[in-house]
């Protein structure tokens, strides 16, 4: 029979199978490990966690939890973009900084779309299934941008 390695009692049979400690609080103390537990996933309605062992750490490492987002949807590197404007601490424009020139003021008509109806719906039904928008390019044959603004512009009709 299984003894505790702490007092020496003696461990129930099944405990022994996983354990080589008793249940006495003092021998728990001494003896219980905790475990690393890390995030691998998450989104608005749960997270995914794992136990971090070798074998989890192997796949951190080859990146199989990756953020699948940042390929379809660009990294948060900043890109290129305006040049920063001359500006006082307060937030003004120094002197001699040229103002930006205003945007024109966008159209009422809106503007062509550049996929089919039949895109339009597979790509809501798609989206319906919970596919990512680089799935869904995928099986349309489009840009995961692409196949975003498809079901961005079907929901905004629907709610008209």
């Amino acid at each position: 029979m299984a003894q505790c390695i702490t007092c020496g009692t003696e461990l129930h049979p099944e405990r022994a199978k996983k354990y080589n400690y008793c249940m006495s609080p003092e021998c728990q103390e001494k003896n219980a490990k905790g475990l690393t537990m890390v995030a691998v996933g998450m989104n608005k309605a749960a997270e995914e966690l794992m136990i971090l062992d070798e074998h989890t750490r192997e796949d951190l490492a080859s990146g199989k939890y990756r953020d699948q987002r940042r390929g379809s949807f660009g990294t948060s590197a900043a890109g290129p973009g305006p040049a920063p404007r001359a500006t006082t601490p307060s937030g003004r424009p120094a002197a001699g900084a040229k103002p930006r020139p205003k945007k024109p003021s966008p159209e009422l008509a809106p503007a062509p779309r550049p996929w089919t109806p039949r895109q339009e719906r597979l790509a809501l039904i798609y989206n319906e299934q919970g596919l990512r928008p680089a799935e869904i390019a995928e099986k349309l044959g489009v840009t995961p941008y692409m196949a975003s603004q498809i079901v961005l512009a079907a929901r905004k009709r629907a709610k008209r």
